[in-house]
């Protein structure tokens, strides 16, 4: 059989995987190599994650170019995050030859109508209804200048959202986004393909532990106010132990903990750790108020870690329901943490675990659908 090749145009250097975005990329790269795919990835870098040899296991080749933030990027009618992922180094590459190309979230898409790539097939890789995703950090953020920021970005991205009518093929994380998507683009072939992660199969322990875990990018305004209202709104009269553990909490969310006797935080856990916490906390918390995209850390601990508690959001388009335990305000939140408490996760919650995730999120089962678009 021919060698089947494929452009990966990555907004960000996927390794290592540890936040949302890179996650898909990363193991999606992984998946799609071990099906004897060649890729060609194309990462968009600027400070704070370093070129890495590791990627090169699985890549055929691997470039980077330098993202172009600053003043002109900022004024550009595109949005930032589009504008700032321009590289005439990129687009001279793809049309080094006629493969496919992903373009990775709507940051990577800056060249996806540019009329040179007119007969390539071009895929649009979604992470989240990006528009959506800006308002809502413009609703939770404090900071005066990060609102105006993301509330332009907002206006911006979602003029800018029609750009993906030149996309042959969308594939979509969440079954809302892809209704939503479905309904924006009538004419062009949306479907939904999960995000990759990295899990096999569920490892859980069974029986109990002696804390509640909340955890994620902390720096990230979203998380940042989730973790407030766990601390604020439901931890604030309970005795249970909880853990806030994730990047670069800001130094609001330090001192809130500080005075709270019963909440612990752990900053910039590794890998390791933050598995070993998800392994062993009686239950994970995780609560969000936007319901865009697949939240990852949500299926990273249901194939890791004991009960879940959510709210209906961090569920958006998921077929996740009957795995978690589900509550919508404080209220609710602190009556289901007294009863889970009081429970054992044992072996038959395991094996609906094991069911229902490798049916759904199985990332050989998702390689092999993304194969046969391509092919």
């Amino acid at each position: 059989m021919p060698e089947k090749h494929i452009h990966i145009v990555s907004f960000d250097i996927p390794y290592p995987p540890n936040y949302g975005g890179v996650i898909d990329v990363f193991y999606k790269i992984k998946a799609l190599h071990q099906n004897g795919i060649k890729i060609h990835l194309h990462c968009i870098e600027y400070p704070g994650r370093d070129r890495t040899k590791e990627l090169n296991k699985y890549c055929e080749s691997v470039n980077y170019y330098r993202r172009k933030t600053g003043l002109s990027s900022a004024f550009s009618l595109k949005p930032y995050i589009v504008s700032s992922r321009k590289s005439d180094e990129l687009i001279t590459n793809l049309l080094k030859n006629d493969y496919p190309i992903i373009f990775e979230g709507m940051h990577s898409c800056f060249y996806i109508d540019d009329a040179r790539l007119k007969n390539r097939i071009k895929i649009y890789r979604e992470s989240n209804i990006e528009h959506r995703y800006y308002y809502n950090l413009f609703k939770v953020d404090k900071n005066l200048y990060n609102k105006f920021y993301f509330i332009i970005e907002s206006i911006k991205l979602r003029l800018y959202q029609n750009v993906l009518k030149h996309a042959d093929l969308m594939l979509v994380v969440s079954q809302k986004d892809t209704e939503y998507l479905q309904q924006h683009f009538k004419n062009n072939k949306v479907v939904y393909l999960p995000s990759f992660h990295r899990n096999e199969n569920p490892d859980i322990k069974p029986g109990t532990g002696k804390y509640a875990l909340y955890h994620g990018n902390i720096e990230v305004a979203e998380n940042a106010h989730a973790a407030s209202f766990l601390i604020n709104e439901v931890f604030n009269d309970l005795d249970f132990p909880l853990v806030v553990a994730g990047m670069n909490p800001p130094e609001q969310i330090k001192k809130l903990i500080d005075s709270k006797p019963n909440v612990k935080l752990i900053s910039n856990p590794d890998d390791e750790k933050m598995f070993e916490l998800i392994r062993d906390a009686h239950v994970n918390v995780l609560v969000t108020f936007q319901a865009t995209g697949l939240k990852l850390k949500l299926l990273n601990t249901l194939y890791n870690g004991r009960f879940c508690l959510v709210n209906e959001k961090m569920l958006n388009g998921t077929l996740l329901n009957d795995l978690c335990v589900i509550a919508n305000n404080s209220f609710q939140l602190k009556n289901k943490l007294k009863t889970i408490f009081k429970d054992d996760f044992d072996e038959d919650q395991i094996e609906l675990r094991k069911q229902k995730l490798n049916g759904l999120y199985s990332n050989k089962i998702s390689a092999e659908r993304l194969i046969s678009y391509i092919s």
